[in-house]
């Protein structure tokens, strides 16, 4: 941890500079304040349920996004995008576009001044395809008009011969196929061995695994809005979640220093992935440096399910072997991950999917080949849970196996094997976070089950007007234990920065980690609260001028950001109390801070925060970086991992073993949390994981044929809706605190996404007999043995 602080009258005077944009016409501040305090004074501080710092705006109206950012001068984009997955370039003609009334500029790939590939781990996906087209959906040549309808026509205009080439769209085959990229077919292989491979278990069980494209399916489409600069540079409002990475790729893109771009961030309509598209905040950066104007682009649905990487769909190949108890010793895996036309984070998912392709589960010997391969289906990139989510439904498949063939309770075999801290991973580092992963599959094993309603009363699978008849349904019960670790891996430096200032009763944060939803902007008004004792907590507005603080990703702003802001807090804290303890000659300690009062131990000082600050504003900044990670070796092995949160799901559900159709009838959650710092936002946190996960068992996939694209929209892919989700009972939050965690806190969001799939599964597998080895599960699956 490094900071600085000062107060005016000295270096620090008058803090950093405030966080504004260029254009006060745009009014894009998402800066968020504590609703007014009440005369008894609402909740405050962590561990209570402090209501969502936007909650307000949100529901006003009033709160930006981009797609409703305006102008003067402004211009509307369109962006050409390839009907084909795989084709060769033959031509493009813009002359007719160009020459359309209202067309101001019409770019493509011989327009890009800098680097014409980028990428967020690997540079390797061009701005604009150039020779060949590798995914469907990929962009070929954008424009600027004076109205969208005209510059969407303009698009259209725009003459593009291709070469129709024959796709590659099988994972399997892309190692023999010819290469789709300059840097080849194969993006990562990862062969962990660990253990002894001659040893063998009395009992074997087998399976192969399919896991589908889950789209992150954001309620808001991609959207942003390109201003110039004056200095020749640009600024790009958009709703990005790692913005000074998007500053940095533009800014390379473009041929300009980064100081000369800027990423202001506005508000996130729900970010379950990375945001926003490159494919969008690129071409507006061109098209604004080109003309001059402001240009902006908010994205059809269509296009939104075209530009942005989704979950990377799977292949998993088990082979488990147990002795005679159910006792676990060894398995052996292959995992091949379709990473689609380029690299994206396909890597770092790969890395995760590897290290925790045996679960939460004692292994002694362990051998997991994973490769990551491109193909001509469209990009994979970073969807919450990703990696542990394909594996977690394939492990825990192979542990419903092998209790049916010991003739054991599913649970029970778990618990026979179930991790605990000082245990191995078959990366070889130790467990030295709490993991009370026995307690959590207790909690929901012993939870009582829902009662069977009456044949009259009985919601059928299928829905209220559902086929099929009551004596069709069967009920199982099925288990799912998960885990996901948090925050970077493999080395990266995951570090944040805080200012907080204080002036009056009033405290400001400014801090670059953005508000997706996850409750940052609420946490850190709670933290200022706790430290600080004022009610009035404002979180700046979010831009590349601030400190980076990372992407908002692996519950990383809850720990390196949350920390910063708590370390920044406590250094004004100590800045406002050092005189006064020196006035009443005892230490700052002795001197608490609460309800914008300072007072000692003793009663003797009793006096408010503004009172004491006599009209100066007192500020500091912060960093937080945790304990470092490497790499994994050529042997898959290395500690890879900051920390690791666990989950443990219960799910009933009732199937219609005729007609395959399932309902989801209840899933009984218990997660190791750490400490709960917002009750109600960790129990919303958790019901969302778990709805998300329902739908990548039941419903969610992203069909493509010959890698096409099949129905791009809300009515071809299928959300879970209310009528879809269970009952969801969170049975057990274990506070064990991880001491080198801020706070003590886990991340909540990502793993009941991880765990909810297999326990539906196990679930369906439970109720029907059959094996169910494909998500989302198909009703040809759920139709039971012998129908």
């Amino acid at each position: 941890m490094t900071g600085m602080g000062g107060s005016a009258g000295t270096a620090g005077s008058g803090g950093p500079d405030d966080v504004t944009g260029v254009l006060g016409s745009l009014a894009v501040s998402s800066s968020v304040a504590a609703p007014p305090a009440e005369p008894d004074g609402p909740p405050r501080g962590l561990g209570v349920s402090v209501p969502a710092a936007d909650a307000d705006a949100k529901t006003q109206g009033t709160f930006p996004y981009a797609a409703d950012l305006w102008a003067e001068g402004l211009l509307w984009a369109a962006v050409l995008r390839s009907p084909h997955p795989h084709a060769r370039i033959l031509s493009v003609d813009t002359r007719t576009a160009a020459a359309m009334p209202g067309v101001h500029a019409v770019v493509t790939h011989a327009d890009v001044p800098g680097d014409p590939a980028h990428g967020r781990r690997v540079a390797d996906r061009p701005v604009f395809a150039s020779d060949l087209v590798r995914h469907h959906g990929e962009p070929i040549a954008a424009v600027a008009a004076d109205h969208p309808d005209t510059a969407r026509l303009a698009a259209a205009a725009i003459a593009v011969e291709y070469e129709v080439l024959e796709p590659v769209t099988d994972p399997e085959q892309a190692f023999a196929a010819e290469p789709l990229h300059p840097d080849g077919n194969l993006i990562r292989h990862i062969p962990l061995s660990f253990g002894d491979p001659g040893i063998t278990g009395e009992v074997i069980v087998e399976g192969l695994y399919r896991i589908g494209r889950q789209d992150p399916a954001p309620i808001g489409a991609e959207a942003a809005l390109a201003v110039p600069r004056p200095d020749g540079g640009v600024e790009i409002y958009t709703a990005s979640t790692d913005p000074h990475a998007d500053r940095d790729m533009a800014a390379a893109c473009f041929a300009l220093e980064p100081e000369r771009v800027k990423i202001v961030v506005t508000g996130v309509p729900g970010a379950m992935g990375d945001r926003e598209d490159s494919g969008v905040q690129l071409p507006l950066g061109l098209l604004a440096l080109r003309t001059g104007h402001p240009v902006k682009l908010a994205a059809t649905r269509e296009e939104s399910f075209l530009s942005h990487a989704h979950r990377h769909p799977t292949l998993l190949r088990y082979r488990h072997h147990a002795d005679a108890e159910g006792k676990l010793v060894k398995v052996e895996a292959q995992i091949l991950m379709d990473a689609g036309a380029y690299a994206d984070s396909s890597g770092d998912v790969l890395a995760a999917a590897v290290a925790f392709a045996c679960g939460p589960y004692v292994v002694p010997h362990a051998f997991v080949e994973g490769w990551a391969v491109r193909t001509n289906n469209p990009p994979s990139g970073h969807v919450r849970g990703e990696g542990a989510m394909q594996v977690c439904a394939a492990y825990e498949g192979q542990m419903d196996k092998l209790a049916a063939k010991l003739g054991l309770d599913p649970a029970e075999l778990r618990m026979r094997n179930i991790m605990a801290t000082g245990d191995l991973l078959p990366t070889g580092q130790t467990v030295t976070c709490p993991a009370p992963v026995a307690e959590l599959l207790g909690a929901v094993r012993d939870f009582p089950l829902p009662s069977l309603p009456d044949d009259e009363e009985w919601p059928l699978p299928g829905g209220p007007e559902g086929a099929g008849e009551p004596s069709a349904v069967r009920r199982g019960v099925g288990y799912g234990v998960g885990m996901v670790h948090m925050l970077g891996a493999e080395g990266a430096d995951e570090v944040s920065t805080a200012t907080v200032k204080v002036s009056g009763s009033v405290a400001t944060v400014i801090c670059a980690a953005v508000e997706t939803g996850q409750g940052f902007s609420t946490l850190a008004r709670q933290i200022v609260q706790d430290v600080l004792g004022v009610t009035d907590v404002h979180i700046a507005p979010i831009d590349t001028d601030q400190p980076p603080c990372g992407p908002a990703a692996h519950g990383r702003h809850t720990w390196v950001s949350g920390g910063a802001v708590e370390r920044a807090a406590r250094m004004v804290r100590t800045q406002l109390l050092q005189p006064l303890a020196a006035q009443f000659g005892m230490s700052t300690e002795l001197l608490t801070i609460a309800d914008g009062r300072i007072t000692s131990y003793d009663g003797v000082l009793s006096t408010t925060v503004a009172e004491a600050l006599d009209g100066k504003e007192l500020w500091a900044t912060a960093q937080c970086r945790p304990h470092p990670t490497e790499p994994l070796d050529e042997t898959g092995q290395g500690d890879a991992f900051v920390g690791i949160a666990f989950c443990a799901v219960r799910a009933v559900v009732d199937v219609d073993v005729e007609l395959g159709s399932v309902r989801v009838v209840e899933m009984a959650v218990a997660q190791d949390v750490g400490r709960v710092l917002n009750p109600a936002q960790a129990q919303t946190r958790i019901e969302a994981g778990i709805t998300q996960g329902v739908g990548a068992a039941l419903t969610e996939n992203l069909r493509t044929n010959a890698g096409h694209l099949r129905r791009p929209d809300f009515a071809g892919y299928a959300l879970p809706t209310s009528l879809d989700t269970p009952d969801i009972r969170i049975v057990k939050l274990v506070e064990e605190r991880d001491v080198v965690a801020p706070f003590g806190a886990k991340a909540i969001s990502a793993v009941p996404v991880v765990t909810s799939p297999a326990a539906v599964a196990s679930a369906v597998r439970a109720a029907t007999g059959r094996p169910v080895n494909r998500l989302p599960i198909r009703p040809q699956a759920a139709v039971a043995a012998g129908v």
